[in-house]
C-alpha cells in the first residue's frame, strides 16, 4: 500500500485560501485514484474531492464545488487541494486517501470512505469567522 502524509493545514480567516498537500511514498502513485475527505468535530468523515488515476477526471462534493480544486503531480508523487473562499463550516481535519481502481475502470473516482484502503493521518484546517 502507499503511505500518505498531509501538510499545509492551518488557521485562516473566512474568505481566505489554503493549499493542502499529500505526499505519497512508493513508485506506484500514478496508479491510484486519490481523494480528500474531512471530518469536523462530532461529525462523520465526509468526501470532499476525488481525482482519477488516469485522465485526471475530478469530482467534488456540492459543498465545495467552485471553491476547491483537487490536482495531482505524478512526477512528485503529490496530491493537492487548493481551497479558496473558505468558510467557517470548512473547519475540519482533512485526510487524503488512495485506492487502486478496479481492473477495467482506471477513470473511476471512488467517493465512499469504505472504498479506500490507504489513509494519511490528517491535517487540521481552522477557519475563523
Amino acid at each position: 500500500q502507499v503511505q500518505l502524509v498531509e501538510s499545509g493545514g492551518g488557521l485562516v480567516q473566512a474568505g481566505g485560501s489554503l493549499r493542502l498537500s499529500c505526499a505519497a511514498s512508493g513508485r506506484t502513485f500514478s496508479r491510484y485514484a486519490m481523494a480528500w475527505f474531512r471530518q469536523a468535530p462530532g461529525k462523520e468523515r465526509e468526501f470532499v474531492a476525488g481525482i482519477s488515476a488516469i485522465g485526471g477526471s475530478t469530482y467534488y462534493a456540492d459543498s465545495v464545488k467552485g471553491r476547491f480544486t483537487i490536482s495531482r503531480d505524478n512526477a512528485k508523487n503529490t496530491l493537492y487541494l487548493q481551497m479558496n473562499s473558505l468558510k467557517f463550516e470548512d473547519t475540519a481535519v482533512y485526510y487524503c486517501a488512495a485506492k487502486l481502481p478496479p481492473l477495467g475502470a482506471p477513470y473511476s473516482i471512488p467517493t465512499a470512505r469504505a472504498d479506500f484502503g490507504s489513509w494519511g493521518h490528517g491535517t487540521q484546517v481552522t477557519v475563523s469567522s
